[in-house]
């Protein structure tokens, strides 16, 4: 029975270390950056490190300006992600997601970056807003 426990301790432990994505608990979780309440599902960000480790963060420029901190350099990500605009909780790969800047986007701190999953969504939203589209990384240099 002993050795039971201890495999199931083992596995309970192991479960616990996923280094996968989870939801943003919003009206519960904290930027980790700016320490304010996630409020708007059309908004935030999260970091997951390769040790399973969950930062989330209630705007763009927050990850980004953690992410180059001397804490978040020291960090190594399996996932970047950030919350599809158009599709509110929803969260997709950084790396691969387009990017609009315009002052009509009322973002939490203010960055007025959206994000969206494709280049066509991007481009009717933009028709609608004016701005600038931004690839990943061009936004990384933003806000240095």
């Amino acid at each position: 029975m002993k050795r039971y426990l201890s495999i199931f301790a083992l596995l309970v432990f192991l479960a616990s270390c996923s280094a996968d994505p989870r939801p943003i608990a919003y009206g519960q979780d904290g930027c980790h950056h700016c320490k304010m309440t996630l409020m708007d599902p059309k908004f935030g960000a999260e970091l997951v490190t390769e040790k399973g480790k969950v930062f989330v963060f209630d705007d763009v420029n927050c990850m980004l300006q953690y992410m180059d901190s001397e804490d978040g350099k020291s960090q190594m990500y399996k996932h970047i992600l950030v919350i599809d605009y158009l599709n509110p909780g929803v969260l997709l790969d950084a790396n691969y997601a387009f990017y609009l800047k315009s002052e009509e986007f009322k973002t939490p701190m203010a960055s007025q970056i959206v994000a969206f999953p494709d280049y066509d969504l991007l481009k009717e939203y933009k028709n609608k807003t004016g701005g600038v589209y931004l690839a990943w990384g061009e936004l990384t240099t933003q806000f240095k």
